[in-house]
């Protein structure tokens, strides 16, 4: 199966459950649902969800248990992107070719779809059905990853890193808190549901750690060549906004040699798989020379 295939597969299966788990509009605070699903339904790769359920299934999981996982997952992840395009943070006004949340309903509903996502995704991975000691450790894993831990703390490592030159090894650092926490999550919450053992799981992890740092790339390199159509948002943020990229200290040609090298590392990780990891690399080659 084709990368595009698979993710649209996945894809599929998150659009046809997500409904189960948002409340209906027809109430007094319908603004903010309705900008919950303005900003749920801008479309995107869903690469988060089709990890988790991809990894539990591998490790013989019921693909079914795996959906409520899938569906916070994504909501963490939409929630960080409502905040992200916020006036106070990266300030964008578009994102996959719609207009950002703030935009569409101004930046206090904006706010608390944002805040609404975040609660509702832990309401969500209340409704797995499967063993209590996966469900907790399934928890602990997501609000660990998403929280000052991770992605939170990595957010606050780019906002206070504007307007100047940061070392490489922080730089790193922010981007395996804020992109590439949220993505271990995303592995390692599959993995627990599917039963996979410790050793398994840490090897699944460098997989994860390995294609987070080459997509962060990828974006970065975006950034300065990419297509706006494609990208559904104007490139050359990062250099309008002064912010310090992995352009910063190599070559695009550099960046790209890293890519692969971040590529070739994820799918050696995998070998212990065999052919039921063929899917996932597929994926790390499709992510690391995409084009939006």
């Amino acid at each position: 199966m084709s990368a595009e295939n698979f993710l649209s597969k996945y894809s599929s299966v998150f659009d046809d459950n997500i409904v189960k788990f948002i409340p209906e509009n027809n109430v007094a605070y319908s603004s903010v649902i309705n900008a919950v699903n303005h900003s749920l339904s801008a479309g995107g790769k869903r690469i988060r969800p089709a990890l988790l359920i991809e990894f539990c299934r591998i490790f013989g999981g019921d693909y079914s248990v795996s959906i409520p996982a899938a569906c916070a997952i994504e909501m963490i992840h939409t929630y960080s992107l409502i905040h992200d395009d916020l006036p106070c943070m990266d300030n964008d006004d578009f994102r996959r070719g719609k207009p950002s949340c703030h935009i569409a309903f101004g930046e206090d509903i904006a706010l608390l779809a944002g805040d609404g996502l975040q609660s509702l995704a832990f309401e969500t991975m209340t409704k797995l059905d499967t063993d209590s000691d996966k469900i907790v450790k399934s928890v602990a894993c997501l609000s660990k990853c998403c929280g000052i831990y991770g992605m939170v703390g990595g957010q606050v490592i780019d906002l206070e890193s504007e307007d100047k030159q940061i070392p490489l090894e922080t730089l790193v650092l922010l981007q395996q808190l804020k992109t590439g926490k949220l993505i271990e999550a995303a592995v390692k919450i599959g993995c627990i549901l599917g039963g996979a053992s410790d050793d398994e799981t840490i090897s699944c992890l460098k997989y994860a750690e390995n294609i987070g740092l080459a997509f962060q790339i990828r974006d970065d390199i975006l950034d300065v060549i990419g297509d706006e159509k494609l990208l559904g948002k104007p490139i050359g943020s990062d250099k309008e906004e002064n912010k310090t990229t992995f352009l910063s200290f190599i070559s695009i040609e550099e960046a790209e040699n890293k890519i692969c090298e971040l590529t070739k590392a994820a799918k050696e990780s995998l070998a212990f798989l065999g052919d039921k990891a063929n899917d996932l690399c597929d994926l790390a080659d499709y992510l690391a020379f995409r084009n939006n």
